[in-house]
């Protein structure tokens, strides 16, 4: 009698611990985000430019996963930005009524030129109702003739997360405290005969 309630007290915490790896799953944001606008830099020659600011910035066409409902034309607020030297700077770009905010990490310089700009580099995108998820991206920036307002592409999209295991973890163990319960339960009685 005793044994049979303390495999039902473990089945019981197994049970509740259970249900509590279900509610603590992650949810990332996955997808890309495409946004596009004009940028002016510190300098005219785009070769010598080390920052940039920006204007009339929208999202374009081409998004997926989470950002697929985001409408074409909808308004971006971007911070200014110093790429030389890389620069972290929170809330680059925020989507304007979809809650979505990029964080940028790290950034370099992968070409530049007279007439084109290509950095890259990783960031943080965070989401009303999502969690804070690990992302990457590429900014572009074109100045034929050394135009000081060159228009400019960004790109921005998740990186692969690990995938939650849905509490199976701890539904293992408790498998395998049980089988232990079950194990003692039979020395015992057999301990006693």
């Amino acid at each position: 009698m005793k044994t049979s309630k303390i495999l039902l007290t473990i089945i019981a915490a197994v049970a509740t611990a259970g249900f509590a790896c279900q509610q603590a799953q992650a949810v990332p944001i996955t997808g890309m985000l495409n946004i596009a606008g004009t940028a002016t830099f510190n300098t005219i020659e785009l070769e010598n430019a080390s920052s940039a600011t920006f204007s009339n910035v929208t999202v374009q066409g081409g998004n997926t996963g989470d950002f697929a409902g985001i409408p074409v034309g909808t308004a971006v607020t971007m911070a200014g930005y110093t790429f030389i030297p890389s620069t972290m700077t929170n809330g680059l770009w925020t989507v304007v009524g979809f809650g979505f905010t990029f964080n940028l990490t790290s950034s370099s310089v992968d070409f530049q030129t007279a007439s084109t700009l290509s950095i890259s580099g990783t960031g943080i995108i965070t989401g009303t109702g999502f969690d804070a998820t690990p992302g990457v991206w590429q900014f572009t920036s074109q100045s034929p003739g050394g135009i000081d307002h060159p228009t400019f592409s960004f790109s921005a999209g998740t990186q692969s997360v690990g995938v939650p295991d849905n509490g199976m973890t701890v539904m293992l163990l408790g498998a395998g405290l049980i089988g232990l319960a079950v194990f003692h339960a039979k020395i015992a009685k057999t301990a006693k005969a």
